[in-house]
């Protein structure tokens, strides 16, 4: 085929199409109505757009004239906002609280919003959906119907999302029959276009089973089966045609898997009316689309595809940033439109077998299939084309002018969902690149908008400027980055994390010794540790420190002390960086051993791995930023310089929940600074803590500078904690443990020579508050998150959910039911969100709290379906909490969640803030001023805005809190290292018998 040959017919069929619509425009972009004005300033001021999106998100959910006014004020009427005149008078009336032009106006802004969303929304229920279609029938358009309200949090709202299939398919069956067949020149009778099924239903997958999750394909594609077959058995029986929706990235492996056990079962093999979606604009898509038609063809199954560019580029691109990851889709707009052409070409190509949609509103891409179809002699009833219903009338129009075969992307269902439909449409219609926008708001010419995107991207990178060069980092190091959070979207990491765990469970009941002085050191005293899930399974057996192997580790020490402290810190650093490295190699044993011996599922386990790795590159750069002596002041004729030496050595006693990397990260930030290391790890996850010796020693750290010894804390806890040879103690555990430490070391004992620094984190009592005005959709999630995830086993756990008393009911309702629809059991098993508690005396004492719990408020909910064997507790929410509770103010560690309510947000904060606490808080909240007043006055050491309280990353977000949340500053931030040496400053008097030499930073007469 001629490309350029070819590329001559686009343009003239693009030119054709344009034609025969002249003068009209999509009616978003009518300047007339109060709609085009407001979209027209949106495309004008990118702040202005960010705020009328945010605030369309927001508008279902301010149900009183008072919330609708005051959001209105909060995102408008703000000092430096630049507002188009057809809202600047109701922003400003809205400041006027309860007058009744401000009530008129607001009335006014929500009946526009309201209308803008209804404009893509075919009808709210089935009734006025299948009316709606009716009417586009008549105009000589088919369809697609698409339910809206995908972000199920629990089955219970998987099974409504379902039923309201159920509900329009039976809509629709009872209609159809009163439909006529559009007309065509395809062979089947009774057929729209004599080529497809006069019904056509789009469905979202992920929608169909709440506990969809990459990890567990498997699983998600059983889920999202056992609710689709009885859908789609419905659509068959009618003779209708179902397209299963692509979605985010997550759920593609598991939506063409499902498409492929649907499309061959043996109940629907002779049914060949059942599409899949796929996205140009993800790099992958050549390649699945080959997979499929080659399955196709093995299996002798014709199929359908619909072809669309994607509607989720921001999401994915963010997504793929934050965790580190290859940015999945195209990052230039004509790449994903030249992927779309090759696609389709390809696509038509295997018209015999596929049944192919063009979903697109772009007139070239419109234009390219056309002409492709008919350089391959592609029969017309073998492809048609779809647009969205409301979102480009012209296009729709010339399609049906000059194609003919044209369907409507229809969704229906309630506003809320609608809303969140509404903003994605919005982000397409008004983005730059948007064909659209450049067609009828810009009226950019029509050589430009026809041009192969070839020339497009071409041109586009022609014009790009260079990319700013990379600053380096302390000691030329490339900046420092986290380390990339595990993808369950690649096959090979769910097989490496299969394998890591049987390699480990064949080590285990392995004899475990201490590490002193750079050997290993065996004693008699042992202690199991064993596997949280089944705890007959022993991990490892520990060997224990006494008192005399603590000697012999200080000893060590010591000895090693004065030639580490007078390592330069380029040296030190170096080491920190090969352990890195090593962790790299090993990270899936890393991260098994962190399965069966605390219970960690298996992210969390990755990502305590990389947290611990992100602390050693990260305190590597820190120290050469440190490192180099800094001159102090600029006076002439003397030299002042301020550096840094070791305190001594350091005691890091380490927790169980964070086995790794706390562990490492104390440890880490100890030995850079030059203070070598005794090292004890909880009990609990002694053979994790095996793990640092087995680094250390891999990368070549002198003998003595790190040394393990784990040892009961009766025997020899305090012993080292009050050594006179300790300088510095770094602690993380409860706060009983904390204060005691601290105690400990305050008393000075004999033959000491300094006063021991104590740096400790010693837990909280976390808030998360849920504004009236939350999205609940994330919100439910996200607390689910913090407050279960790891069992709820994280310092930085949700244990307090406060919310405001207008949205506490729909709120409580849908966490309850989200709890319920987790899976429980082994964390070895991939499906499980939640798994056993990491031994049996915590299993004791959480479930000594809940039976406090369930005497001083109500349960809302008790998981007593739990595995006969290991430590389980039950995951428990409990309602008519009040501050004074026990529950509300006592650090429980582990699934239990107080739910408290606040008339107002000010009394949210109060109670938020009414513990002896001050670790992590989170807020759900659409309000701008009520986000400001949190950033004041929330007074927590890590404080998430419209996110979890758990996962906090190095550098990002450095950790830590204050009141008897701990002492020292935050971990993984530019202050910490610096706990770990005490400061020197040496000061020389330049100057000899009146001359002194002037330095270039001298402060001198110019």
């Amino acid at each position: 085929m001629d490309q350029q040959h070819l590329d001559g017919k686009v343009v003239e069929r693009g030119k054709e199409f344009f034609r025969s619509i002249s003068g009209e425009a999509p009616s978003i972009f009518n300047k007339g109505w109060w709609t085009g004005k407001v979209m027209d300033w949106a495309m004008q001021n990118e702040d202005f757009k960010v705020q009328l999106f945010r605030f369309v998100d927001v508008l279902p959910y301010l149900n009183t004239s008072e919330s609708l006014l005051r959001h209105i004020r909060e995102y408008f009427a703000t000092e430096d906002a630049d507002i188009p005149p057809v809202l600047k008078w109701g922003a400003g009336k809205a400041g006027i609280g309860g007058a009744l032009t401000a009530k008129l106006m607001g009335m006014t802004i929500r009946s526009n919003i309201e209308g803008m969303a209804r404009q893509f929304i075919i009808g709210d229920n089935s009734k006025e959906a299948v009316k709606g279609l009716a009417k586009l029938r008549k105009d000589g358009f088919t369809f697609t119907v698409d339910l809206l309200g995908e972000a199920t949090v629990s089955e219970e709202e998987s099974e409504a999302y379902a039923q309201g299939y159920h509900e329009v398919v039976d809509a629709i069956a009872r209609e159809q029959e009163k439909w006529k067949a559009l007309p065509g020149n395809g062979p089947v009778e009774g057929f729209d276009w004599g080529a497809t099924p006069k019904v056509n239903v789009s469905i979202k997958p992920s929608a169909l089973y709440s506990q969809a999750k990459p990890v567990d394909v498997e699983g998600s594609v059983r889920g999202i089966l056992s609710r689709l077959v009885p859908i789609y058995r419905k659509v068959v029986a009618m003779g209708g045609f179902l397209c299963i929706d692509m979605e985010q990235l997550k759920y593609k492996e598991m939506t063409l898997e499902l498409f492929k056990r649907l499309r061959s079962d043996p109940e629907f093999r002779h049914y060949p009316h059942l599409s899949i979606v796929l996205q140009a604009y993800l790099r992958d898509t050549e390649k699945d689309l080959e997979d499929l038609l080659h399955w196709a063809r093995s299996e002798k199954l014709p199929i359908g595809i619909r072809l669309v560019k994607g509607a989720y580029w921001d999401y994915e691109t963010v997504i793929a940033k934050q965790n580190g990851w290859e940015i999945p889709v195209w990052t230039d707009k004509p790449e994903s439109d030249i992927a779309y052409e090759k696609l389709a070409h390809r696509i038509l190509e295997n018209s015999d077998i596929v049944y192919f949609a063009c979903a697109s509103h772009n007139v070239r891409t419109i234009a390219a299939v056309m002409e492709t179809a008919l350089a391959l002699n592609v029969p017309e009833h073998r492809y048609e084309f779809q647009v969205l219903y409301g979102m480009a009338e012209p296009v729709r129009k010339g399609l049906k002018n000059v194609a003919g075969r044209v369907r409507l992307y229809c969704p229906y269902g309630e506003l809320i969902p609608g809303m969140a439909y509404l903003v994605r449409r919005l982000l397409e219609n008004t983005a730059n690149e948007s064909f659209l926008r450049q067609s009828f708001a810009e009226g950019a010419a029509l050589e430009r908008l026809l041009e192969n995107p070839q020339k497009t991207l071409h041109r586009l990178l022609a014009a790009r400027p260079e990319p700013r060069a990379v600053e380096p980092g302390p000691g030329g190091l490339p900046p420092f980055t986290n380390d990339a959070m595990i993808d369950f979207t690649v096959p090979d990491n769910r097989k490496a994390f299969v394998e890591a765990l049987a390699d480990v469970r064949s080590r285990f009941g392995q004899t475990v010794p201490l590490y002193i002085g750079g050997r290993d050191v065996t004693t008699a005293d042992l202690i199991p540790t064993t596997n949280p899930a089944k705890p007959a399974e022993v991990v490892a057996s520990i060997c224990q420190a006494g008192r005399l192997e603590i000697d012999d580790a200080i000893a060590a020490a010591k000895k090693a002390a004065l030639t580490w402290r007078d390592t330069s810190p380029a040296d030190r650093a170096a080491y920190l960086r090969r352990a890195a490295d090593i962790c790299r190699k090993r990270i899936w044993e890393l991260s098994a051993w962190q399965v069966v011996e605390v219970g960690k599922q298996w992210d969390q386990a990755y990502h305590d791995v990389t947290e611990g790795i992100d602390f050693l590159e990260y305190y590597a750069r820190e120290m050469l930023r440190l490192g180099a002596p800094r001159r102090m002041g600029r006076a002439p004729g003397e030299h002042n310089h301020l550096f840094y030496q070791p305190k001594g050595i350091a005691a890091v006693i380490a927790p169980w929940n964070f086995p790794f990397a706390i562990a490492i990260g104390m440890a880490s930030a100890a030995i850079v600074t030059g203070n070598p290391v005794i090292f004890k790890p909880s009990s609990i996850s002694s053979r994790i803590g095996y793990n640092l010796a087995e680094v250390f020693r891999e990368a070549g750290l002198p003998e003595g500078v790190f040394n393990y010894c784990p040892g009961r804390s009766s025997i020899m806890g305090d012993y080292l904690v009050e050594h006179p040879d300790i300088s510095l103690i770094c602690f993380t555990g409860s706060m009983e443990v904390g204060l005691r430490i601290q105690e400990k070391a305050a008393k000075v004992q004999p033959g000491q020579r300094q006063c021991k620094r104590v740096i400790a984190e010693m837990g909280g009592k976390n808030a998360t508050i849920i504004d009236d005005d939350a999205d609940l959709d994330e919100a439910v999630l996200q607390v689910l998150y913090s407050a279960f995830g790891f069992q709820g086993q994280k310092c930085s756990a949700c244990s307090r959910v406060i919310v405001l008393n207008a949205i506490y009911d729909r709120f409580v309702e849908r966490l309850v039911k989200a709890a319920s629809s987790i899976h429980i059991g082994p964390s070895e098993d991939p499906s499980n969100y939640m798994g056993p508690v990491a031994d049996a005396t915590l299993q004791k004492n959480v479930s000594d709290y809940i039976r406090i719990a369930e005497e001083e408020g109500r349960v809302l909910l008790k998981r007593t379906d739990l595995p006969a064997e290991g430590c389980y507790v039950p995951l428990t929410i409990v309602g008519d909490i009040r501050p004074e509770h026990r529950i509300a103010q006592e650090e429980i560690f582990g699934p239990v969640l107080a739910v408290m309510r606040a008339a107002t947000f000010d009394e949210a904060l109060s109670i938020a803030n009414g513990t002896r606490f001050a670790l992590t808080g989170a807020v759900f909240s659409r309000s701008p001023e009520h986000l400001d007043k949190a950033r004041r006055e929330f007074r927590v050491g890590n404080l998430y805005l419209n996110k979890g309280s758990t996962g906090a990353l190095v550098e990002r977000q450095p950790f830590g809190g204050f009141a008897m949340s701990g002492v020292g500053s935050k971990t993984g931030g530019p202050d910490y290292l610096s706990q770990f040496m005490d400061p020197r400053v040496v000061t020389e008097n330049t100057m000899r018998r009146g001359f002194t030499p002037i330095d270039e930073d001298d402060d001198w007469i110019v």
